[in-house]
């Protein structure tokens, strides 16, 4: 049989033209979450606290350097607030203890 005189039914057993390559997945652009700050009263903590905002308009891959500065520096507020008070300073005050002792 000839190329020429092939008809339908051996068309059928051909193989299906291959499909193109479907194109890459593009990640979408950074775009801000819209998670509110509240202001908390201390500036070096708002401060770190904006600096989140820095982690909306880049890719995932640069949250992590954003993160852990913001870590670092929270972190370093609170164990500032553990720091005894140097000379000249006040000490805070102790709040009233509480007594367990309840003998009448």
């Amino acid at each position: 049989m000839s190329d020429e005189t092939a008809g339908p039914a051996d068309q059928e057993h051909a193989s299906p033209p291959p499909e193109p390559p479907s194109p890459a997945h593009a990640p979408a652009a950074p775009a801000p979450l819209g998670v509110e700050r509240v202001p908390t009263g201390d500036p070096a903590v708002d401060e770190k606290l904006a600096r989140l905002g820095d982690a909306d308009h880049l890719p995932a891959d640069g949250h992590l350097d954003v993160y852990e500065d913001v870590h670092r520096g929270l972190r370093d507020a609170l164990t500032a607030l553990d720091v005894r008070p140097g000379p000249g300073q006040a000490a805070p005050r102790p709040g009233p203890s509480p007594s367990y002792d309840h003998r009448s």
